[in-house]
């Protein structure tokens, strides 16, 4: 399956950058919320970000895809939003209109410690992602063990890079505007490999 065609490479005039947070939302310090004032991103409001629902959620994006604006589009999804992209990617008929999607920090919250505001996005919807995806992981992420995640991709579909002990890869893992994942999304908008993870990482297919 190939994406979605771009006017030229490396350029995003014809792309449109749509971020999902998670659960909560992403704070100002959070390397979500500093790439998405930039040109060409824009972020998906949801009516409630505390008490979440995975059909409520889905809607929006679906809503936001809709419309006569008919660019190919890159979803940057963090924490719950990871989750978000997988149950809509399962129902939507919108994902022809999906260049690529970064995936960052995916949740397992189908563990018994999960909040109850996230028992509703049980089971996690475990289809073959429609769409080329690359997925960022943390060794030590609290809030999904690293082979879960490892096993998740897999069944999404998607490339995983391994980003080493970064915990939630948020604001509290000290990322500031998070360099290493603006190149990974330049690599998504290009098409091109994702380039090498950090240290003794490397990246996996």
């Amino acid at each position: 399956m190939n994406p979605s065609p771009l006017p030229a490479p490396g350029r995003i005039d014809g792309l449109r950058i749509l971020h999902l947070p998670g659960w909560q939302d992403s704070d100002p310090a959070h390397w979500q919320a500093q790439w998405w004032p930039r040109p060409g991103h824009e972020k998906l409001e949801q009516a409630d970000w505390h008490w979440p629902r995975r059909g409520d959620w889905m809607a929006r994006l679906d809503e936001a895809l809709q419309g006569d604006d008919l660019r190919p589009v890159l979803l940057v999804a963090h924490s719950l939003g990871c989750q978000l992209v997988a149950a809509w990617a399962a129902h939507s008929r919108l994902t022809s209109r999906i260049h690529a999607a970064l995936l960052v920090a995916p949740p397992d919250t189908e563990r018994a410690d999960t909040p109850p505001q996230l028992h509703n996005w049980r089971p996690m919807r475990r289809q073959r992602l429609p769409f080329r995806a690359l997925a960022v992981i943390s060794s030590d992420d609290p809030y999904c063990d690293e082979a879960r995640a490892r096993a998740l991709c897999a069944d999404w579909g998607a490339q995983v890079w391994a980003a080493g002990p970064r915990g939630h890869l948020n604001s509290a893992s000290g990322l500031g505007d998070w360099p290493q994942g603006w190149a990974l999304l330049q690599a998504l908008i290009r098409g091109e490999p994702a380039p090498a993870a950090p240290g003794p990482a490397r990246r996996e297919d």
